[in-house]
């Protein structure tokens, strides 16, 4: 009888721990509509742009069998439009990354003084305002951006979309950056102060030597969001500054969508954030889960 029951608790745990048939067929059915919601874009762009324009009005999946894959779209992209795309490109990496370098400049700055010091409206009204810019809709401040720009003569000008990106992905970085300051250890801040260092001195040669991991995930976040702005870049950098997403819209005309240009421009869009992504993957996930876990 004591074998009986000291073997039914672990039966019991055993049954537990197993997960049923329909579970583990439920979960994978799961992670299959996930995978094919997330990666039907691509294929459908990567087979689009080995269309033409007639092809790509008809349902045909399969290259060779179902129609014959043309280069006409690359050709045309990189060939006849090449000038444009390389401008267009070029703006984008110029405001993506001076957003990203302004934005995460004073991210971190502002991370670590909400992180460290106390102020008399309240830490945390600063942080709900801060993170108040992300609720807001971007259409509902065009018009005054639009005329502050304008007033500054930053209109269709690489700094005035600098400006404007840095605005709204500053939120990301000001977050990331006081999460991790917030968890950084005072014992080596206050080791630095016993050593007459100040706090700006702290900050620059303690905290940030450390901070490699959110420092990577906030300046690729920003890098993200600025790379896909198009909504204020339609309305102030429509010639001379307009950026790649500008030029993945205006397949868009009169006669319809383009969609073998379409498809084109979306896979030559995402390159570089997918490739950038792919390269400090682990400093994301790092910098992204810092303070998750407390205890």
């Amino acid at each position: 009888m004591a074998t009986q029951s000291a073997i039914r608790p672990g039966n019991a745990q055993t049954k537990n721990t197993v997960t049923p048939g329909w579970t583990r067929v439920l979960i994978w059915l799961t992670i299959i509509f996930v995978t094919f919601w997330v990666l039907y874009p691509f294929a459908w762009a990567i087979i689009t742009s080995f269309k033409t324009q007639r092809q790509a009005l008809e349902p045909t999946f399969v290259p060779f069998l179902q129609f014959n894959p043309s280069i006409e779209n690359w050709s045309a992209e990189l060939g006849l439009a090449g000038r444009e795309t390389a401008t267009a490109i070029g703006n984008s990496i110029a405001i993506s990354l001076g957003a990203t370098f302004v934005a995460t400049i004073l991210g971190t700055s502002t991370g670590y003084a909400l992180a460290r010091f106390r102020y008399g409206i309240g830490n945390v009204n600063v942080v709900s305002w801060v993170l108040s810019q992300r609720f807001l809709p971007p259409v509902a401040t065009m018009i005054p951006f639009f005329l502050l720009i304008q007033r500054l003569q930053g209109i269709d000008t690489i700094w005035g979309m600098i400006l404007v990106n840095t605005t709204f992905v500053l939120p990301f970085a000001i977050l990331i950056m006081r999460d991790y300051f917030a968890d950084f250890p005072e014992e080596i801040e206050e080791a630095a102060l016993v050593d007459g260092a100040s706090p700006v001195q702290i900050l620059l040669r303690v905290a940030l030597p450390l901070a490699g991991p959110a420092l990577t995930a906030a300046a690729v976040i920003c890098f993200a969001f600025a790379w896909n702005e198009y909504l204020f870049a339609s309305v102030m950098a429509a010639n001379k500054a307009k950026p790649y997403t500008f030029l993945v819209a205006s397949t868009s005309t009169s006669r319809g969508v383009h969609f073998g240009y379409l498809a084109t421009r979306m896979l030559i869009a995402i390159t570089l954030p997918v490739v950038l992504s792919l390269f400090v993957q682990r400093y994301i996930v790092r910098g992204l889960t810092l303070g998750a876990v407390k205890g």
